[in-house]
Formats: structure tokens, sequence, C-alpha cells
């Protein structure tokens, strides 16, 4: 049986009420003959009639499905697009949001550790430079140990090899710690970041006579900006201290040298490892561990131990507070500095790095009341903006040697 009609709710499917109810045909009552003959062909006229529309029903569904599916399409492709648009959108903030982070981390990691050292030594009246220095590397030797135990961070073997490959620097480094821990116990935040900026001329006279490199007259003009900035600084200054101003010239050269024996040392030290590379994590491993005998010979040579042992400032829990906390800020230079160059680039860590002995000054100036005057103030800043010439000029010596 055929459908004829299709009530609401029926299939096409489901039996037709219509054609149940027709009455079954007579042949002794000729007046219904010919109306069964009629009946006789209904059904065939219901099977065609049937037959089409089932056929618009069939072709109004799936013209209905394409529709739909265009329509999906069209917002599917719309929302791709969108979702496109909104992951770029995304990516570009977080890339831009993680180097601003890394950017005012390194910034505060370095001001506070030069601060915080100032604060011990002067504040604190400590005399224990060394001890200070050993105890600080001694803190980092311990973080990182307990970093890479626990697999957050992977580092090389200390091999025999390498320590005799990195001793000659490590000196080097050691001296440079302890000649800025004298310095800064005599000399004001301020005065050191300017005196710092001879390590530059230094840097860059050590460049031309052991690499043959060139600079441009912006380089050289910057450098003259520096070396009178640090004269008239020292002349003006109120509160000179020679034996300060003496240790801080020897650190210039100490730092001076170590950057530029460090990458000689590094590609030699690649050479011996296992993995053929050395990070910035192997590095502070490997230069603070070799530093605690060498700390400890030079606490000895310079009797720091009698003094260690009268000083009551050992039996204050704030004291080895504050010094524990400067531990940590020198392994966060360490790490932020890195994190910043994995962010930008080692342009705008250099310009950073300028820019940032301005707030470093004037909180040195403010937090230990530094008593200066006109001319010298007026020296520091000078000194200051250029430092930042001098990374400008850098800059552009760089890309032009590139182009």
């Amino acid at each position: 049986m055929n459908a004829r009609s299709l009530p609401v709710g029926a299939s096409l499917d489901s039996p037709d009420p219509v054609l149940e109810r027709v009455p079954a045909k007579d042949p002794h009552n000729s007046s219904q003959g010919e109306e069964g003959k009629f009946l006789a062909h209904q059904p065939i006229l219901l099977d065609k009639l049937s037959n089409s529309f089932r056929r618009e029903v069939v072709n109004r569904s799936v013209s209905m499905k394409a529709a739909n599916r265009n329509d999906e399409d069209l917002e599917n492709g719309m929302s791709e697009k969108d979702t496109e648009k909104s992951v770029r959108s995304n990516k570009a903030v977080t890339v831009h949001n993680k180097a601003l982070l890394s950017g005012v981390a390194y910034c505060i990691s370095s001001c506070s550790m030069i601060l915080v050292n100032k604060y011990v030594l002067s504040s604190y009246d400590f005399n224990g430079g060394i001890s200070l220095m050993l105890y600080q590397n001694f803190v980092s030797v311990v973080v990182v140990s307990s970093l890479r135990l626990f697999g957050i961070i992977s580092t090389e073997p200390l091999t025999w090899r390498l320590v005799r490959v990195w001793l000659p620097i490590n000196v080097i480094f050691v001296g440079m710690l302890i000649t800025s821990m004298f310095s800064l116990k005599y000399i004001n935040v301020a005065m050191v970041t300017v005196l710092k900026n001879v390590t530059n001329v230094i840097t860059a006279a050590g460049e031309m006579y052991l690499f043959n490199t060139t600079h441009d007259s912006r380089v050289w003009t910057a450098l003259f900006l520096m070396i009178i900035s640090a004269i008239t600084g020292g002349i003006t200054d109120l509160s000179f201290h020679a034996i300060g101003y003496t240790w801080q010239i020897i650190n210039c050269f100490l730092t001076a040298s170590y950057s530029l024996t460090l990458r000689r040392v590094m590609d030699t030290a690649k050479q011996v490892t296992k993995s053929g590379n050395l990070d910035e994590f192997s590095m502070v491993l490997l230069n603070n561990t070799l530093s605690m005998p060498l700390g400890i010979l030079l606490i000895l040579l310079f009797n720091e131990v009698d003094y260690l042992s009268r000083t009551p400032l050992l039996h204050l829990p704030t004291f080895w507070l504050v010094t524990t906390f400067s531990g940590f800020l020198g392994l966060a230079i360490s790490f932020t500095s890195m994190w910043f160059l994995h962010q930008t680039s080692a342009t705008t860590y250099s310009l950073v790095g300028s820019l940032n002995k301005i707030p470093l000054s004037l909180a040195g100036i403010f937090l230990f009341h530094v008593s200066t005057s006109p001319e010298n103030s007026a020296s520091i800043f000078f000194g200051l903006l250029a430092g930042v010439f001098f990374a400008r000029a850098k800059m552009q010596d760089k890309s032009q040697t590139r182009s």
C-alpha cells in the first residue's frame, strides 16, 4: 500500500488509512462495477502522485541540506579567519608581554643587587667584602645544583679538563667581584655607575689591539665624553675617597679583561665539554664553584677570619636575611639577563643596560642620602647620557659593519 497523502508526523512508508478503508469489489452489483473499475485504476494514479511527491520532498530536502552546508561553510570560514586573527593577535601580545616582563625583571634584579650590596657594606658597616662575595657565590651554587638535581635545568659536568681551561678566567672573575665590593664600600652608587663607563674605553682599546676592531667616530666621541664625565665627576665628588677610586679603576681593568677573554675561553671550553656547548647555567655553576676555594684563600690572606670572629653582625638574623637575599639577586641577574636576551636582542639588551643606570644612580643618591653638588650632579647626568650615546653608537656601528 502506497501513501496518497502525508499527515503531519507521518513517514513515507507508513500505511495510508484512506486506502485501507476502500470497500471491496462486488461482481453482482453493476452499479458498483464502474465504480470498481474506477477504484481499480485509482492505485495506479496514486502511485504516480506518490512517486512525484516523494521526489519533490527528497529534492527539497537535498537542496535544503546543501544550502545549510553552504551556510555552515561560510560561517566556518569566517570563524577560522577570526580565530586565526585572534591567535596571531594573542601571540603578538604574548611576545610583547614576555619581552617587557623579562626587561623589567632584568632591570630590577641588576639595580637591586648593587643597592643591596651597598646597604650591606655601608649601612651595616660590614668590612668582609670577600666573605660576602664567597657567601653569595655559595648561595648560587646551592640553588643551581638544586635545580639540576630536580631536573629543571641541565648543566655540563665539571671535568678536570674543563676546570683547567676555565681557571684563568675565573681568577679574573673573582678579582672583578672583590674589587667591586671594595669600591662600593667607599664610593656612592651614582659615581660607581659613572666610573664603570671607563670599562668601555679600556674594552674598545683592547678590541683594537687584540682583534684589530675598528670603531667609527661616534663611538670614539661617546668614549671621550665618558672619560670627561668620569674626571669631572671625581673632581666634584664631595665624598671622594682615594682608596675607593683606586679599587674602582682596578675593577674597570679586570672587567674589561674578563669581557675580552671570555669569548676565547668559551670557544676553547666548548671543545672539552661532552655536549660541545656551554650555556649560561653551566657558566654560572662553573664560575661560582671554582670561586669557592679561591675565595677561602683570599679570606685567609686578607685576615677576614679575625674580623668575622669579632663582628656582632653574624648574630643578627636580619643581616643573614639581607646577605642571603643578595645571593639570590646575584643569581637572578644571570637568569634574567639570559631571559631578556632570549626575548629581545643584544642591541636592546645593551641599550636597556645603559638606560638602567639612570634610575640606579637616582636611587643610590636618595636612598643613602648622598650629599652632592650641582656640579657633581651635572657630571653624573652627563656621564649617564654618554653611556646611552655609546650604546646607540655601537648599535649603528654594528649595523653598518653587517651591511
